[in-house]
């Protein structure tokens, strides 16, 4: 089989992209992948480092700047006739689009040169490539239900979950030692995201230096972009701050408390590794997206919700106090995600696409 699949512009969308292609990979063993990615966002240097093909083209966000604008349909344009090209000579089997605004042109270019295509939607509200691209879909795949109701198409749509989920248990734990941190104390871990967040971090220094050290570890992550400064601020001995942990999910087995935003990836990897967990959503994306996902998952109560325009250090660690030591309701949280876990999402997709292309 040979597949192309396009993603880009954060982990968010890369990420299970990635557990995608690793289903492929176990079940085609002939498998030939080409990764379609931007020129300039953090795939170009990430899917390369995993030994996959990749091809870049260059194409940008839309913005509020009209002249900016123009331009970006040009590109869209010249990075329509490149995927076409691309194709040409690759011969895909079937192209999958795992979201990120790059996935527009190489799934048009697909459904010019009637081949198959798949797109999957990780957010509850659905972004707006997959609006525009949903009509060139031959199938479609979301994590939430909620969500099937955005798509106008003729392709079937189906539910799969969240790829990352089953992807997060077969991550090998690590070692809290590691890290600096003590094998003999809880661990809290936050997750300002994988872009980081700048807004996030200022509020989030109050509550760090009120952690009481003598009760448990916290191991901030920070996001690249906001670790240099960040890494300025004095904390106590319990509190590590990383710009980045690679291997995540090994990581956060080794948690008993997160504290996250509400990307899709990190919430159904949470939900897999069945850690009790707050998620403050991201203000600043698209759609508000993250706080329908918050929404999504703790109406069910799997998930306890705090918006940040709403933040509060003493009500967080009063949160975080309860969750580490209220064994019940750590239970009865545990128990809600249970029912919400998708741990075969990736083999959903495998068997859809390829009972499509056969």
């Amino acid at each position: 089989m040979k597949l192309i699949i396009s993603a880009g512009g954060s982990f968010g969308h890369i990420n299970p992209a990635l557990a995608i292609i690793e289903k492929f990979q176990e079940k085609e063993k002939d498998l030939e992948v080409l990764y379609i990615g931007t020129h300039n966002r953090m795939e170009k240097d990430f899917i390369p480092k995993e030994n996959i093909p990749f091809q870049s083209i260059e194409i940008y966000g839309f913005t509020k700047n009209i002249k900016q604008n123009f331009k970006n349909i040009k590109c869209i344009l010249n990075a329509e006739k490149k995927c076409i090209q691309i194709m040409k000579e690759f011969q895909p089997d079937v192209v999958i689009g795992v979201g990120g605004y790059v996935t527009y042109p190489v799934i048009k270019a697909a459904h010019k040169l009637h081949i198959k295509t798949f797109i999957h939607e990780q957010n509850s509200i659905p972004g707006k490539s997959n609006r525009a691209i949903a009509k060139y879909a031959d199938l479609i795949g979301v994590t939430f239900l909620h969500s099937k109701s955005y798509f106008k198409t003729k392709g079937r749509i189906i539910y799969t979950g969240h790829p990352c989920g089953a992807k997060a248990l077969l991550e090998p734990k690590l070692s809290k030692k590691d890290f600096g941190l003590n094998e003999n104390k809880k661990l809290v871990i936050i997750m300002a995201g994988s872009l980081g967040s700048g807004s996030l971090n200022q509020k989030m220094k109050e509550f760090l230096k009120m952690v009481p050290s003598e009760k448990f570890e916290v191991l901030y992550i920070t996001g690249n972009h906001h670790y240099q400064e960040f890494s300025k601020e004095t904390f106590s001995e319990n509190v590590i701050i990383k710009p980045y942990v690679e291997h995540l999910a090994g990581m956060l087995k080794n948690a008993d408390v997160v504290i996250s935003r509400a990307g899709a990836a990190s919430l159904f990897e949470l939900i897999a590794l069945e850690i009790p967990s707050i998620i403050i959503p991201s203000p600043n994306v698209a759609n508000n997206h993250q706080y329908y996902n918050a929404l999504e998952v703790c109406e069910k109560k799997a998930f306890l919700l705090m918006e940040e325009s709403k933040f509060d250090s003493q009500l967080l660690l009063k949160e975080v106090k309860e969750l580490l030591e209220d064994k019940l309701k750590r239970y009865e949280i545990i128990n809600e995600m249970k029912k919400l876990s998708v741990l075969d999402s990736s083999e959903i997709i495998y068997k859809e696409v390829k009972g499509m292309i056969s």
